[in-house]
């Protein structure tokens, strides 16, 4: 668990190991002159002191933290910007705490109905926990890469990429919206938790089946499309047919027997389901 450290001011610091240094260095030229060893000692020790205190200055910038160890132990975490002063004997490991976005590789995978597709992600994330991000795995970019990766092939194993053969599923990858970004980011949070990693968004960037059934399901969808068009153009017609004899019946413009009826429908279901407009044709004899 991190564990936040107070520094002391890195300013006051640096006054005191600059003025260490000049006083060491005067007292040496002082002493080498008039041959004093003692006030040499004095000086080296001075120079030794400022040295010291130098080592111990570090600068942190804004979203940027500071991990310290002490001969392998953790001491804590310092996310105090600016010039700051710690035990020169602590071991520092920068870690950056900006907003950080990855693109996950284009995945093959086949999905919940067994059909390969191809998928990737763009996700954003953060340090939360430098304890867990430095000490608790042990590449951290690698970490976040494989897992990322994980979570976006189990996301494609666990939904259909649509529902043409699953017309019951609930969730698709195509037509999932909201609902499979939020499994996404669940799923990248419970992994990533690990190395003290938040993942604050998460967008499939790419999604379309794999190359050798593209094609295949693209005819598909087109013949699906059109079954559904047609249908559409059926009901209508039939309706406009229902209309027509009906409005003829009540206005006795023409009696029709069932013949001359169904004559009429087949003539005005060709007309209306046609895909080509009707070539009209005179009939100048008689009505027989």
């Amino acid at each position: 668990m991190e564990k936040l450290l107070k520094p002391l001011s890195g300013y006051k610091a640096a006054l005191i190991a600059l003025v260490s240094f000049f006083i060491g260095f005067a007292l040496i030229v002082g002493g080498a002159q008039q041959n004093e060893g003692t006030q040499v000692f004095f000086g080296v020790l001075l120079l030794a002191a400022a040295g010291f205190l130098v080592k111990g200055l570090m600068i942190i910038d804004p979203n940027y933290s500071i991990v310290l160890t002490f001969f392998g132990k953790y001491v804590g975490t310092v996310r105090e910007n600016g010039l700051q002063f710690v035990n020169p004997f602590y071991s520092k490991l920068k870690v950056s705490l900006r907003m950080q976005s990855i693109e996950s590789t284009k995945l093959k995978v086949n999905d919940k109905l067994g059909n390969p597709i191809e998928i990737a992600a763009v996700i954003l994330y953060q340090v939360e926990d430098t304890y867990k991000a430095v000490f608790d795995v042990t590449s951290f970019n690698d970490y976040i890469r494989n897992q990322s990766e994980a979570a976006v092939r189990h996301l494609a194993t666990t939904c259909p990429y649509d529902n043409i053969e699953d017309e019951k599923a609930h969730i698709t990858l195509r037509d999932g919206g909201e609902q499979v970004i939020e499994m996404l980011e669940q799923e990248l949070n419970q992994r990533l938790n690990k190395a003290g990693v938040l993942v604050t968004e998460a967008r499939i960037s790419h999604l379309a089946y794999a190359a050798e059934i593209a094609g295949a399901m693209l005819q598909r969808q087109q013949a699906t499309a059109i079954v559904a068009a047609r249908t559409k153009i059926v009901e209508g017609a039939v309706g406009m047919v229902e209309m027509a004899l009906a409005m003829l019946s009540e206005k006795d413009i023409v009696v029709l027997d069932d013949d001359k009826k169904a004559a009429m429908v087949s003539n005005l279901m060709v007309v209306l389901c046609g895909e080509k407009a009707a070539s009209p044709v005179l009939n100048t004899g008689s009505l027989y």
